[in-house]
């Protein structure tokens, strides 16, 4: 049987690279791709997913408008590490129109999708969690009909990549990321900031890995330039990412949710987010001391088969 996905993306450089893997794996099947406010405003997430998806030949996958803003927080994006249009400002003139989207919302989709593969269904999220926060919000038991969640956002040593203490997903919107952390009991796996950065790719196989002779790598090469050029700069390395290499953060969540044995190590703990801090809003919090007294935990993943996620990342352009 075919691994069943619902991928929730905003999709920029990363989201792309993790889409790309997901649909180049022969044993998964995308039932949908929901999209939110996040790494770009939303019309552009619409917009570079349908574009991922014409490069790959698969504009048959539906997309789904979802949630332009977060539930409370102010709205922010990132372009100055993923281009104002969120896929490295190199536009293309033949894009898909957003007259291929579907016309049903994210969040009813996920709650339509999952009703119908009950206990069947993984959800990837690689977007600040506003969708999935009105998804509970609409079917409090939506989440106890997934097979599990896997989540990139949060981080696990105060380390932020846009607040001094906050990772991007969980800052754009705190309280839907504190939502899905109370309400969502699945089985729960997280793919933090600093675990990635501790995971990250050396850029001579970077080097390699766009190298090839393909048009699915001359796209990835031409949306990658920008961000890469970036995370190669002194101060970033230094400020961010602690210079391992290229740091693909949302492929790590996709990659753990559908290649077995692709975990190595991991930790589970009951977790939180930090809603009120001056300085530590949108950090999520690990709960040593069990003063949570919450039953679900959510497994943090630590450290990965490096080769066999290479090989994935490979396998997509090819």
């Amino acid at each position: 049987m075919k691994k069943k996905l619902i991928i929730d993306a905003d999709t920029g450089v990363d989201d792309a690279q993790a889409i790309m893997v997901a649909l180049a794996a022969p044993d998964v099947e995308i039932l949908g791709i929901t999209c939110c406010h996040g790494n770009t405003p939303l019309e552009n997430v619409l917009k570079n997913t349908l574009r991922v998806l014409k490069v790959c030949n698969r504009l048959d996958i539906p997309v789904y408008r979802g949630c332009s803003k977060p539930l409370l927080a102010r709205k922010q994006h990132a372009g100055d590490y993923h281009g104002k249009d969120g896929l490295g400002d190199v536009p293309d003139p033949d894009a898909p129109g957003l007259e291929l989207l579907q016309k049903k919302k994210a969040a009813q989709a996920m709650i339509k999708i999952v009703k119908q593969n009950p206990g069947e269904v993984t959800l990837v999220a690689m977007a600040p969690l506003t969708n999935l926060a009105v998804a509970v919000q609409l079917d409090p038991s939506f989440p106890e009909k997934l097979k599990a969640l896997y989540i990139m956002g949060g981080n696990t040593d105060s380390r932020g990549n846009t607040t001094m203490c906050g990772e991007f997903n969980f800052v754009a919107d705190p309280e839907a990321a504190f939502v899905v952390l109370d309400r969502y009991t699945c089985p729960t796996h997280i793919a933090t900031w600093e675990f990635s950065c501790r995971n990250s790719l050396p850029w001579c196989f970077c080097d390699q890995w766009l190298g090839e002779k393909t048009e699915k790598a001359a796209f990835m090469k031409k949306i990658s330039r920008l961000s890469m050029t970036k995370a190669q700069s002194a101060d970033y390395k230094k400020e961010i990412t602690e210079g391992g290499g290229f740091n693909s953060c949302d492929t790590y969540a996709m990659v753990a949710a559908i290649a077995d044995k692709f975990i190595t190590e991991d930790e589970e703990v009951a977790v939180t987010v930090e809603l009120e801090g001056a300085y530590t809003r949108g950090m999520m919090v690990l709960d040593y001391m069990q003063q949570l007294d919450k039953k679900h935990k959510a497994s943090i993943m630590k450290k990965v088969d490096m080769e066999k996620f290479k090989q994935m990342l490979v396998n997509s352009l090819k």
